[in-house]
């Protein structure tokens, strides 16, 4: 199944229905059949393509989610692809710092388009969860290197309540500066011999990350309070592990595309197949 993003129509969902199954074993991923999808892209004053966060409340199928044993759990399993023909990738203007902000790939990565129009570092999401697969802290602090003058990685996922560690490894002066409406926003100044600043972040949500040096660098940090999320690759694959059964809001957020929102059922031990195209604003 395949769900189609245009950013002018009002969103179409199914009725949630919770659906429990009693069938053992794997198999093959569930397609749904649904409506065409609509979404449009939710902006802020300060960051361009960052969404509002909003919490909606839990329904009775959340309740029922969290008693369901994990013999029962299923997943979901999709792809993020580009209708259309993507446009060439732009080349950042690199105006100071010259000698180490020049050094490597120079090219934009705010839109990576792979094999067969996947859609690269798309954020997949479930909203509103309850039940599943615990939230895990990581063992050792996520880390956001700032090397040639770019935020390694582009965009970084975390549990809510982690401390991510922003890395100075180009020896020059950087600063960092975010905006979020959740967390607490910090603007701080990143000389060549604070190699390391740590920020603890302990809400869900979509942070940009800038650079008041270098107004090129751009990089996004995603907060969430629950296990269920991911980054989409090269190809535009994604994969949602240990899914209690139910009807969920599933969310597609992209810092160029734009914002799907949808409804995904998820039967006992099935993976349940749900793709989403997408279409480039105006």
């Amino acid at each position: 199944m395949k769900h189609l993003v245009s950013f002018r129509l009002p969103s179409v969902a199914l009725s949630a229905i919770l659906m429990l199954a009693s069938c053992s074993g794997g198999g093959s991923p569930t397609s749904q059949s649904s409506d065409v999808r609509a979404a449009t892209p939710r902006q802020t004053k300060n960051a361009p393509g960052m969404p509002e966060t909003a919490r909606e409340p839990e329904t009775a199928e959340a309740d029922v989610a969290a008693s369901i044993p994990p013999a029962q759990w299923g997943s979901i399993v999709g792809r993020v692809t580009l209708q259309g023909t993507a446009p060439p990738r732009g080349v950042i203007d690199v105006n100071k710092d010259v000698e180490v902000c020049s050094k490597g790939d120079t090219t934009s990565r705010e839109l990576l388009i792979g094999p067969d129009n996947g859609v690269a570092n798309a954020v997949v999401y479930l909203k509103s969860v309850t039940g599943g697969r615990g939230l895990q802290k990581p063992d050792e602090h996520p880390v956001v290197d700032q090397r040639g003058c770019r935020y390694e990685p582009h965009i970084l996922l975390v549990p809510a309540g982690s401390t991510i560690d922003f890395k100075n490894s180009d020896g020059i002066l950087h600063n960092l500066h975010t905006y979020s409406h959740i967390n607490t926003p910090f603007n701080a100044a990143q000389p060549k011999f604070k190699k390391i600043v740590s920020k603890e972040l302990d809400h869900a949500e979509i942070i940009h990350l800038t650079c008041d040096v270098h107004g090129w660098m751009r990089g996004w940090v995603v907060v969430q309070d629950h296990p269920y999320y991911a980054l989409t690759g090269t190809s535009g694959t994604f994969h949602l592990d240990g899914v209690p059964p139910g009807t969920y809001d599933i969310e597609v957020w992209h810092e160029t595309l734009g914002s799907y929102t949808g409804k995904v059922t998820v039967k006992a031990t099935q993976p349940t197949q749900h793709d989403v195209s997408m279409r480039l604003p105006g």
